[in-house]
């Protein structure tokens, strides 16, 4: 028993000091203590026993005021350092004695420090490109701090131009735009890990520089001329631009961007001309840069008069005025009658320039009519003005006639002189040798010239002149001419430029020259299609003015052939190649796509589709229609379906049906489809059960099964 109680004993003790090796420490909330606050250690020793303090292996008093110790029960103890001080750093044993006869301890090292402060420190500096600058970090703290500098979050490198003095400021030679940024002060303990740190921005300042790409822009003036005078502006902080324009100009057609660096002048004018000057300015300094604006103006002719109506043998004057800039030269130019153009310079003939820029002609004649040209040269451009001079025409030279039973045919052997005037009308005069009137006749410059109604086998006087806008030529010489005897007419004049195609239908003008001094009685036409076609005739009435031609076919061609008829013979014939085209239809295609032609189609196909319904349905109800007809004729078999009520089966029309064929459309051969997958028969139409109309009946032979 005595020996029980001692192994218990033991036993206690070592549980004892077990646990309270396990749970002897002390508690706090942080083991680095700022200077000036309170902080309080927490000793547990685990077990019952006796606690006391040291701090650096001296005792701290129990009664003592700072630290303060106070037993919270038998187990544990409260030591509070009131208002930390540098001082108060050390080693804190706690140390508990056991009843046991049996100590522990256990210990904490405690630091007090003052926090790093960062003392009179600038957090923007600004510096002027190139200058050395020098960027100050004051840092305060206990018991010792050192500083480092930060920047892109990394240790900054001192180098040939940074480096960090011996006050812990950055110094920085001839600092640059690359340099601006923020750079990081930070202030820490040594050997803790407390610190602190601020952030300090840098802007490198640079004055304005303005650049532009070219000192003088050269421009024509015009409407839709735009042009933009741009400046390129750097320096830091932003430069604000202005500019300085000429006085002649007009603002209200000025057009900036969003930072006036590019300004755009509409509807560009000579009065935009002069320096327009770029100017940058900030706190750190002014620049500019001028941009010379040359604006060349596209030349301009006026005259005073640009079209004259003016009577032979008179004399004129025109003057051209010119302006743009640079300043043009002035020319005349005559343009001839196969277009080239002729210069009229200054002299002391009869066409000259007078101060260089008026046009005089003396003695004006029909030849001096037409298109006169002042154009004005310069490097800007050219530009024309014209003058359009109008006079009589010149006199008919070379003419000459011929005479015919009834008429007298003129042959024009020159150019006319139209005196600046297009010819209007021929005017042809005739009279008698005896007679001292004179007829006439007006005649379009497109007609034959030709004097028609006079008697044959007489003398006649004839001549002919031309007409303008301005008033009729001179004469041309007159002939004497003889008409001839009485003969058959000459061919019918077909005036091709009124022809004309309508549908199947063409019609073309006939006028008829010479009868051959006796009347038309009528006019043959022959006509036919030139590819597979016989010669038709037509005779038409010798008052005919028209001839038209009906019925022709579409997309051919013809060849016509024209006689005037008198009681002397058939003339000889005027031909005429022409072709009627495919017509046009009426009605385009609509919007939707679809046109007459279409919905026609579209019409005729349902009309077939339900011809053909109905046809399949009496070919299957009563065995008659055009399918059946065509089943039998050409298979000589029946198509397959159920019983009817002619063959006995008691059926209606209407429960007839095809058992395993499908009739396609227009497809007469798969009316002989097999039904195999049904009844393994192959159904057979005959002659004599299929009835070619309604009205038959199918004779009842046969067994219906077989049938079926």
């Amino acid at each position: 028993m005595a020996e029980l109680m001692l192994i218990l004993r033991m036993f206690t003790i070592m549980l004892i000091l077990g646990f309270s090796e396990a749970r002897m420490e002390i508690l706090s909330n942080q083991a680095d203590v700022p200077l000036g606050e309170n902080h309080v250690l927490l000793c547990k020793a685990g077990g019952e026993g006796k606690i006391s303090w040291k701090k650096d292996g001296e005792d701290l008093d129990k009664d003592g005021e700072n630290p303060r110790i106070e037993e919270i029960d038998e187990t544990s103890s409260k030591l509070t350092i009131v208002k930390a001080k540098i001082e108060d750093s050390g080693r804190y044993l706690c140390l508990c004695e056991f009843e046991t006869d049996h100590r522990d301890e256990t210990f904490i090292i405690l630091f007090v420090y003052e926090k790093p402060a960062f003392i009179d420190i600038e957090t923007y500096h600004e510096f002027l490109e190139g200058q050395d600058a020098v960027i100050p970090c004051n840092v305060t703290g206990q018991p010792a701090v050192e500083v480092k500098w930060k920047r892109y979050h990394q240790e900054l490198q001192p180098n040939d131009r940074i480096r960090i003095t011996e006050e812990n400021s950055v110094q920085i030679k001839n600092i640059s735009r690359e340099d601006q940024g923020t750079y990081i002060c930070e202030g820490k303990i040594k050997q803790r890990p407390i610190s602190k740190e601020t952030e300090i921005s840098i802007v490198v300042n640079v004055s304005p520089i303005v650049k532009i790409h070219e000192e003088v822009k050269k421009v024509k003036a015009g409407p839709e001329t735009n042009v933009s005078l741009i400046c390129l502006v750097e320096g830091v902080p932003k430069p604000n631009i202005t500019w300085k324009i000429p006085d002649t100009s007009d603002e209200s057609r000025y057009k900036y961007n969003s930072d006036k660096s590019e300004l755009t002048i509409l509807s560009v004018v000579r009065h935009d001309y002069g320096p327009y000057t770029c100017v940058a300015k900030s706190k750190i300094g002014e620049s500019s840069a001028t941009i010379m604006l040359d604006v060349s103006e596209h030349p301009l002719a006026v005259l005073n008069q640009t079209e004259m109506e003016v009577e032979s043998g008179q004399t004129i004057s025109v003057s051209c005025n010119v302006s743009g800039h640079p300043m043009p030269t002035l020319q005349w130019f005559r343009k001839t009658t196969n277009g080239s153009l002729l210069t009229v310079d200054a002299g002391e003939g009869r066409m000259r320039l007078e101060d260089d820029y008026v046009l005089v002609i003396d003695d004006l004649t029909p030849s001096d009519g037409g298109l006169y040209t002042c154009m004005a040269i310069s490097p800007a451009g050219n530009a024309s003005t014209d003058l359009v001079l109008k006079t009589r025409p010149g006199k008919v030279c070379k003419v000459s006639a011929a005479p015919g039973p009834t008429s007298v045919h003129f042959t024009l052997g020159a150019p006319l002189v139209d005196g600046g005037s297009t010819i209007t009308n021929f005017i042809l005069q005739w009279r008698l040798e005896s007679e001292q009137h004179w007829q006439d006749r007006l005649i379009q410059p497109t007609d034959p010239l030709v004097i028609t109604s006079l008697v044959p086998y007489t003398s006649y006087l004839v001549r002919l002149a031309t007409q303008n806008a301005v008033g009729p030529g001179e004469f041309s010489d007159q002939f004497t001419i003889r008409t001839q005897g009485i003969r058959e007419p000459d061919k019918p004049v077909l005036v091709t430029s009124e022809g004309k195609v309508d549908g199947n239908m063409f019609s073309i003008p006939l006028t008829q020259m010479d009868d051959g001094g006796s009347p038309i009685i009528n006019y043959i036409v022959h006509y036919r299609n030139m590819v597979d076609e016989d010669w038709r005739m037509k005779k038409l009435p010798s008052n005919l003015t028209t001839i038209n031609l009906h019925d022709l076919q579409y997309n051919s061609e013809y060849q016509m052939e024209v006689q005037a008829v008198n009681l002397n013979g058939s003339s000889s014939p005027v031909k005429l190649n022409f072709k009627v085209p495919q017509p046009v239809p009426a009605e385009r295609v609509s919007k939707s796509g679809i046109g007459k032609g279409a919905v026609v189609g579209i019409v005729v196909f349902i009309f077939f589709i339900l011809l053909l319904a109905v046809d399949v349905t009496c070919c299957y109800t009563n065995r008659c229609g055009m399918l059946m007809f065509l089943a039998v004729k050409l298979f000589g078999q029946k198509v397959p379906g159920r019983k009817t009520v002619e063959e006995g089966h008691g059926t209606s029309n209407g429960d007839l049906k095809l058992n395993g064929i499908d009739i396609l459309r227009n497809s007469i051969p798969n009316l002989q489809t097999q039904n195999e997958t049904k009844n393994k028969l192959q159904a057979e139409v005959t002659c004599d059960q299929a009835p070619l109309t309604k009205f038959e009946k199918t004779p009842h032979n046969g067994d219906p099964d077989i049938e079926a």
